[in-house]
């Protein structure tokens, strides 16, 4: 690892990037950062999905292999030029004027750190400086906060789809945002040498260009300020089961419940599909759990002699039965729901059979 450069970030060009990455980040973004040069004039930021209880050792891998030093930063930490900082796990990573601020905020597209926040709070503080750089990675976090990098007048970077491990993050960036570069990984470490030491261009900030707190910042309610983003859904969040708000730009969807919570439409989709798994697991307990019930009630009814109540529950037991198979199935990924319904199978909240 070569010396450090503690200059203080500077106005004149590109010197804020930001990085985002998921499922195959660690190769990309060891191989990105290892080819940007000593005296690089800008800070860079990087944000990739971990699981919240885990240990991140990507600034060790960065530093082994590049010249740049990387690390996990403390809140409020001064931002310098040719330093790499990578979010922790279980922090958003946001940008504040010259400064660097860890969150533990809602989570976004059910991650923290998301990449969303990061390039959000980068395009709301530094504006053109802000050159942004999407990855590999599945689904689509980070293209949000890379329309908003554009917005403000920001450079929008992306890996080429068939150069990445994991094509979905940079195809939705591609199809939602008007990329300025598309690049492979071995062309990307000269072009964001280049792009720093290129002047910004100043921009004015659109009229309808949000200023207020960031959700990820954890402070705003909903409830109490009664201003959300969009308009309201019939749906609830995954994560809380709080009211949601939906948002459409024309070019990509949002939800965010009043909590701060969000998704994109895919990551909606993935959550909930998520919880619906954990339903159907409470569903087959609690039917699992009614049919026992039933065949100690026959028992105890046999016991005493009550052979019509004993024969009642027994049916209850045997249709209940069914219907936990019919889940389980469901579960396992043998079956689904429509061939058995189609055969007649009572439908999961029936109660006993006739």
């Amino acid at each position: 690892m070569g010396s450090e450069n503690n200059k203080a970030v500077g106005p004149a060009g590109h010197d804020i990037i930001v990085i985002g990455a998921s499922a195959g980040g660690v190769e990309a973004v060891a191989r990105l950062t290892a080819g940007l040069p000593l005296d690089l004039p800008a800070a860079v930021f990087v944000v990739l999905h971990f699981p919240s209880h885990s240990k991140s050792v990507l600034p060790a891998i960065l530093n082994r292999a590049g010249t740049l030093p990387a690390a996990h930063p403390v809140d409020g930490e001064p931002i310098r030029a040719g330093r790499i900082y990578v979010a922790p796990p279980d922090s958003h990573l946001l940008l504040r004027d010259g400064q660097i601020g860890l969150t533990r905020g809602p989570r976004e597209n059910g991650t923290r750190p998301a990449i969303d926040p990061l390039f959000r709070s980068a395009a709301h503080t530094y504006g053109p400086r802000v050159v942004g750089v999407i990855l590999t990675g599945a689904l689509d976090d980070g293209t949000a906060g890379l329309i908003k990098v554009k917005q403000r007048g920001g450079i929008a970077v992306v890996q080429d789809p068939e150069d990445a491990i994991f094509p979905g993050m940079p195809q939705s960036a591609l199809e939602a945002v008007p990329v300025d570069y598309v690049a492979g990984l071995d062309e990307m470490p000269a072009l964001l040498a280049r792009l720093a030491c290129e002047p910004a261009k100043e921009t004015e900030m659109p009229k309808d260009y949000a200023t207020g707190d960031d959700p990820a910042e954890g402070h705003a309610s909903g409830l109490k300020s009664r201003n959300m983003p969009g308009a309201p859904s019939a749906l609830t969040c995954p994560e809380c089961g709080g009211a949601v708000w939906e948002c459409d730009d024309g070019s990509i969807v949002r939800f965010q419940c009043h909590v701060g919570h969000a998704y994109s439409a895919e990551s909606m989709i993935a959550e909930q599909a998520s919880a619906l798994e954990g339903a159907l697991w409470t569903a087959l307990r609690a039917l699992e759990e009614n049919a026992e019930l039933a065949r100690r009630m026959c028992q105890r009814a046999n016991t005493r002699g009550h052979g019509l109540t004993a024969t009642r529950f027994a049916e209850h037991a045997r249709d209940v039965e069914r219907k936990a198979s019919l889940v389980r199935k469901v579960l396992l990924g043998g079956e689904t729901l429509d061939a058995e319904l189609a055969a007649g199978a009572p439908v999961l909240a029936g109660g006993a059979a006739e």
